[in-house]
């Protein structure tokens, strides 16, 4: 299981803690450091059965920076694809792949699925 988060947010820390409270194993990524890339994203957004919406970090502040509440609508998918791979703090995280499961958040029901 691959578990992608920022060490400074504290919604990747309660889910970080909640995973390590049950026992579950997972390899930790750095999403700054080790930013998702375009067909990692692809990939995981199928998996997901997510609307790509989803894998937006909307509260983020890059994302008001670049008023991409305004801008993501008139974006065609291959633009907004290749925009989220261009910079982690895009992303909505933490992200937790494990096998074919895509989760994107933290929401304690959907990571009880996990057990």
């Amino acid at each position: 299981m691959q578990f992608i988060c920022y060490s400074r947010c504290s919604t990747c820390r309660k889910a970080q803690a909640w995973l390590d409270g049950h026992g579950l194993k997972y390899d930790l990524r750095p999403i700054k450091e080790e930013n998702p890339t375009e067909t990692e994203l692809r990939k995981w957004h199928k998996a997901s059965g997510l609307p790509l919406k989803r894998f937006f970090n909307t509260s983020g502040l890059l994302y008001k920076e670049l008023e991409l509440s305004k801008k993501l609508p008139s974006m065609s998918e291959d633009e907004q694809f290749k925009l989220l791979a261009s910079d982690g703090m895009l992303v909505k995280r933490p992200l937790l792949i494990d096998g074919k499961k895509v989760l994107v958040g933290f929401k304690e029901a959907e990571y009880e699925t996990l057990l």
